[in-house]
């Protein structure tokens, strides 16, 4: 293990935020491009580098500096990849079991409008500041109840349907304004 990164989780275990800003800025682009050759997704590989750095300083208490940092938040990543891909494989196979194949009418321009409406929903929620961003992904994308993201996010329930109303009218006003430009 690196000498740097050893004194810098003896700082970190005091609270010492230069030396959380430090191993922040020394492996997050490395654990980006690591989350992102899983996840193929911009957007969940950077939720994946904030939900990791978060947990590691919820966790600060419980570092061990003789044992790699390095080695502890790729592993941390990777079980959180796992997890993203659990609840892809369960979102999946609700929707797929949900589906009635022979009611669906799967003609080319409806595939086209679902698509273009997809992409341009995904753009606006992209725009959409990031803890918000985060509070609306897990409630929408995950099917997280309101009190089990308040639990994972240390915020009251109050504060997750608040960002999610906000996030909700930001969607909705900047689909109109799309909307409106196309037409």
């Amino acid at each position: 293990m690196e000498e740097k990164d050893k004194v810098l989780v003896v700082n970190l275990k005091t609270g010492d935020i230069k030396a959380y800003e430090a191993l922040y800025e020394k492996y997050r682009n490395r654990l980006y491009h690591f989350a992102f050759g899983y996840l193929k997704s911009h957007v969940e590989a950077e939720g994946l580098v904030q939900d990791v750095f978060v947990k590691i300083w919820k966790k600060k208490a419980d570092l061990k500096p003789e044992c790699s940092f390095k080695s502890y938040i790729f592993t941390i990543g990777f079980n959180l990849i796992k997890k993203t891909f659990i609840k892809r494989t369960a979102r999946k196979n609700y929707i797929d079991s949900e589906v009635d194949r022979e009611t669906v009418d799967y003609s080319t321009l409806d595939s086209v409008d679902y698509t273009f409406l997809l992409d341009n929903l995904m753009g606006v929620v992209a725009q959409i500041p990031e803890r918000r961003r985060e509070t609306f992904t897990k409630s929408r994308f995950d099917g997280l109840s309101v009190k089990e993201i308040a639990q994972e996010m240390e915020v009251s329930p109050k504060t997750v349907e608040n960002q999610i109303t906000l996030a909700l009218k930001f969607i909705k006003s900047n689909l109109a304004v799309e909307n409106n430009q196309v037409n």
